[in-house]
């Protein structure tokens, strides 16, 4: 015991030094990675700043974009749990990331710690030959025959929430937050759309339940321990692809025994059972990670959306008002018909709406990207290898633009066409190899719910101090998670 603690003793001064040694290091490498870029000085030893970003989010992004301001090039840099950051603010430095994403460039993320809490056999974190080849097999599931099949689910699942809605809150006798309410909405659509006759009741609520866990996870210090909510939602992640993998047995069965497909799993294994061998990627297991990946998008990015759009109807009713003319000389919520794809794609005008919604408060606001090797973004800076890198969708989405700081859905006329115009800094559905590929399913559900949402209720805003104030939960949301009083505009309901 005596020899032990002698043994300590004469190693600690070795230790202190080490240590000593090792955070002057990490200042060190952190300077010369920061050249003149504006960021911090000096960073905290080892976490860096990660409790300021943890704590507050909104406030963290927002001081990393005013420093890039400051920036010639529209860069500013941080440090993260061992993590050299570079937040871009600037649209063709973002798009350079974008349309750069190859094995000697950059790789996607989707988080900084997103590999860790995703897996391995997320679609996130392909690229090659690997992420041509499933992209090859998912992009038949978003042409327009399965579109319009997921089109009257979508419709169905939207309008029996509106029907609670109305049933619960119309009244109007008490204010309601919509969030919760859209975000169960967003649940059961995406369940029902691409695994839908093969979840039951109690199976449904078990992921709602991992999904919650692995929303909090990702806006949780990474330590991956039982007890951690980083841990939990990682543990949440791997119930949820077998509960996927099972649904897409089942619907390989169905398929081969010769049914039509009711859902976007059945559209995949459709094609694949069509093949013979099968496709790379394609068992049961590699196809599940890539619909938790779709649940996961479909689920916060569009309550994000249909968030911002309550918010932004209700705050400019002109064009609440254009927007129920429009749906109205197509579909009529009494009329007890579905909308049908044609007349989803001659409601032009709430389309516009629906993009500049888009464009206004793009639901993720940031795509990571690691740089795998130093990489020249610009004539003066070289990424270094390692880097995560951080191309704001938000802040390309406010340049270029005729008054982008103004809600203007004119803009995507067909006498204006900004979206074409300003293409590059459109980057809501990101750009390149990796833009989404379920970009239409997103905009059709938007339309949809404007559509359905507008033509059914009127609804009035219950504003407060910083109400509209932008929280990342983890995508962009209203701070008072969009709290407004509900009436029925039917006499009888759909």
């Amino acid at each position: 015991m005596v020899s032990s603690v002698s043994l300590f003793a004469s190693l600690t001064p070795y230790l202190v030094s080490a240590l000593l040694l090792f955070l002057l290091l990490e200042q060190l490498f952190y300077r010369v990675k920061k050249r003149n870029l504006p960021g911090p000085l000096f960073v905290f030893p080892i976490i860096g700043n990660v409790v300021a970003l943890i704590r507050d989010p909104t406030s963290f992004w927002d001081k990393q974009s005013a420093m890039a301001d400051t920036s010639d090039v529209g860069l500013s840099v941080n440090y993260l749990i061992g993590k050299f950051i570079i937040y871009i603010k600037d649209a063709e430095l973002s798009n350079k990331v974008l349309s750069n994403i190859r094995p000697d460039a950059f790789q996607l993320t989707g988080h900084p710690f997103g590999k860790k809490l995703f897996g391995d056999h997320s679609l996130i974190f392909m690229f090659g030959e690997d992420h041509k080849s499933v992209r090859r097999q998912v992009a038949p599931n978003f042409t327009r025959k399965p579109l319009s099949a997921y089109s009257s689910l979508q419709q169905i699942v939207i309008l029996r929430h509106l029907r609670q809605w109305e049933e619960s809150f119309s009244s109007g006798s008490r204010p309601v937050s919509m969030r919760q309410l859209i975000r169960e909405l967003n649940l059961e659509t995406s369940q029902t759309v691409f695994v839908g006759p093969y979840l039951d009741k109690e199976v449904k609520k078990t992921i709602c339940d991992d999904y919650s866990l692995l929303t909090l996870g990702t806006m949780a210090i990474p330590i991956d321990l039982p007890g951690f909510t980083f841990g939990e939602a990682r543990r949440a992640v791997s119930r949820l692809v077998n509960t996927m993998s099972v649904c897409v047995g089942k619907s390989k069965a169905k398929m081969a025994a010769g049914e039509n497909p009711t859902c976007l799993v059945d559209f995949w294994t459709h094609s694949i059972i069509e093949e013979n061998p099968p496709p790379p990627h394609s068992k049961d297991k590699e196809i599940s990670c890539v619909l938790v990946d779709f649940m996961f998008a479909s689920q916060d990015a569009s309550t994000s959306s249909l968030l911002w759009a309550v918010v932004l109807l209700e705050s400019e009713p002109e064009v609440l008002r254009r927007v129920r003319e429009d749906v109205a000389r197509f579909w009529l919520s009494e009329s007890n018909e579905l909308i049908t794809a044609d007349q989803l794609a001659e409601m032009k005008y709430t389309r516009a709406v629906a993009r500049e919604v888009l464009r206004y408060r793009p639901p993720a606001s940031m795509i990571p990207h690691v740089a795998v090797s130093d990489f020249r973004l610009t004539e003066s800076y070289t990424i270094p290898k390692g880097t995560i890198v951080f191309p704001s969708l938000f802040d390309a989405s406010f340049q270029g633009f005729t008054e982008p700081d103004r809600f203007d859905p004119d803009r995507f006329s067909e006498t204006r066409q900004e979206d074409e115009v300003f293409k590059r800094n459109f980057l809501t559905f990101g750009n390149g190899s990796h833009q989404c590929v379920g970009q239409r399913y997103a905009m059709n559900h938007l339309v949809l719910f404007i559509a359905m949402f507008s033509s059914m209720f009127d609804f009035k805003r219950v504003r407060s101090d910083g109400c509209d104030e932008i929280v990342h939960i983890p995508t962009m949301s209203p701070k008072d998670g969009c709290t407004v009083f509900l009436s029925s505009r039917l006499v009888t309901s759909p």
